[in-house]
């Protein structure tokens, strides 16, 4: 399947929608999307991975990459599958992030 992303705001919440298989040949979108939001005033950023079947390497990396560049942003992944969570959990990103099977906006975008 072909990688997606789409960006939405809401608010001080920025969502990030990833769908296909995030790998190296697209990663750097992620990293753009990334670069675009940190200049902005959102105080959450949303990685929805609901539909994302496949994350490489290059994928954790981005990841790595927002927590890095949004270091004063909460950062939730939400709905994470077995390929992409083992990935993040083996590597231990998901103790720095918060981890959430669906979004629910009354978590996420309450102030």
């Amino acid at each position: 399947m072909a990688f997606s992303l789409l960006t939405e705001r809401r608010d001080r919440v920025a969502i990030i929608i990833l769908t296909g298989e995030l790998d190296a040949s697209v990663a750097g979108q992620l990293r753009d999307a990334v670069q675009q939001i940190s200049g902005t005033d959102v105080e959450r950023l949303v990685l929805d991975m609901t539909n994302l079947d496949y994350m490489a390497s290059a994928g954790l990396r981005g990841l790595v990459f927002a927590k890095q560049k949004m270091s004063n942003v909460d950062i939730y992944i939400v709905g994470a599958h077995d390929a992409a969570l083992e990935t993040i959990e083996m590597t231990g990103f998901h103790q720095s992030v918060f981890m959430l099977d669906t979004y629910d906006p009354a978590v996420i975008e309450a102030f």
